[in-house]
């Protein structure tokens, strides 16, 4: 298993332990590649990582090389043969590998395998759009709207509209890096794509080299009904409210949240996570905001909710949360974004909203929560919603792994 970040910090990372896990439990051997850092939880026998880029510190002279690090690592290549030296794997699955790791990685376990006459699979889970966007999530920030000027290699256009970080500087290193693995080649080396949702599909299929390697598997969702209720948790809950739970970013539409909460002072809003806008939240009195949640925490946050919103602006791959929401018996309001509607079937376990706007969401809030009747007939059928478990993802998996 290969990934930047070998903690748990976000999607991708519980994806990939979680995977890793059940492999574990029916008998495969699993070691894992990425970034040393104080919060690594995985490793590899070898002891072979890549050194810790923090991109928010380090010496004056990390911080000149960063640049090209993050397009070509020479000490990516090194560790990795490291450990397949070591390991010999029969697969090499991949996840976030962008900054970090880079592309390069891919390089280096495709020599290595013709090098040691193996048939070692190179699986990629695609968590974000990095295969056909620089700035990985389809999406120009200055704008505040999704993107698709970059599909096809035209990948000028994330200079012109700035669209890392709005930093001229970013966003040409981020085009020279894309452009840079198109002209080399690169991805022609990987096996299989999994693809999270149809919607992703069809945008890495703009590439006529991807086209030929994506398959559609959606994610599976962990059941978290064998979870106990934290009781402390839930004296502090409103007896009614409706549940943010996720990053606190303006492409996750924290923003809009915020101008809906200060907008309805009769709703009950309970918000969890952290994120670049989370100093940004209102100081309103029908705001209880939690911070970080997980386990039975997270749990008792969700399955006690009125009803949950994902009011995210960027083209979700998945959409994890909504999901998980859903499976905790929680129906959900969130923006038809990406592959948001292969999770949440409208005005059955939720309602989808098109129109992505804090009027349109703010009128659908104040709708739901002023009709128990729909309300309730939508977590009736919240109940009767399955997703895939990691066991039957798995066995679909397996597939592509021999």
């Amino acid at each position: 298993m290969i990934n930047k970040f070998l903690y748990h910090n976000g999607g991708s990372e519980t994806y990939m332990f979680n995977l890793g896990n059940y492999l574990e439990t029916i008998g495969h051997e699993v070691q894992y590649f990425g970034m040393e850092h104080e919060k690594r939880c995985a490793g590899n026998h070898a002891g072979a990582y890549t050194s810790n880029m923090d991109f928010h510190g380090g010496s004056g002279f990390s911080k000149l090389m960063y640049p090209i690090k993050t397009i070509y690592s020479a000490e990516a290549r090194k560790q990795i043969r490291r450990v397949l030296d070591d390991f010999r794997p029969d697969v090499c699955h991949i996840n976030n590998f962008n900054y970090q790791l880079t592309p390069s990685i891919i390089l280096e376990i495709a020599g290595w395998r013709k090098k040691e006459n193996r048939s070692c699979k190179i699986v990629y889970t695609a968590h974000d759009y990095q295969l056909v966007c620089p700035n990985h999530m389809l999406h120009n920030p200055e704008a505040h709207e999704n993107c698709e000027k970059c599909l096809g290699g035209h990948f000028g256009n994330c200079i012109r509209n700035r669209c890392i970080h709005g930093s001229t500087m970013k966003s040409v290193l981020g085009s020279i890096e894309a452009a840079f693995w198109r002209l080399r080649n690169t991805y022609k080396h990987i096996d299989v794509i999994i693809c999270p949702s149809n919607f992703i599909k069809q945008k890495l299929d703009t590439n006529a080299l991807l086209k030929e390697k994506t398959v559609v598997l959606h994610n599976f969702v962990e059941d978290k009904h064998s979870e106990t209720i934290d009781a402390a948790v839930l004296k502090s809950l409103p007896p009614k409210y409706v549940l943010y739970f996720g990053r606190l970013s303006k492409e996750k539409g924290a923003d809009i949240l915020y101008e809906v909460c200060e907008q309805l002072p009769e709703v009950n809003f309970v918000i969890a996570g952290t994120g670049p806008l989370q100093s940004d939240i209102p100081s309103c009195n029908n705001i209880t905001y939690l911070g970080f949640c997980k386990d039975e925490k997270l749990y008792t946050v969700i399955s006690h909710a009125s009803f949950s919103v994902c009011p995210s602006i960027c083209y979700e791959v998945f959409g994890l949360s909504n999901a998980e929401s859903i499976l905790c018996g929680t129906p959900v309001i969130a923006f038809n974004n990406g592959g948001i509607s292969e999770v949440v079937t409208n005005h059955f376990d939720g309602v989808l909203i098109e129109t992505c706007t804090a009027a349109q969401l703010k009128e659908e809030i104040r709708m739901l929560w002023n009709s128990d009747e729909r309300l309730n007939a939508l977590k009736e059928n919240c109940s009767k919603c399955t997703y895939a478990s990691v066991d039957q993802y798995a066995g679909s998996i397996m597939q592509y792994y021999v």
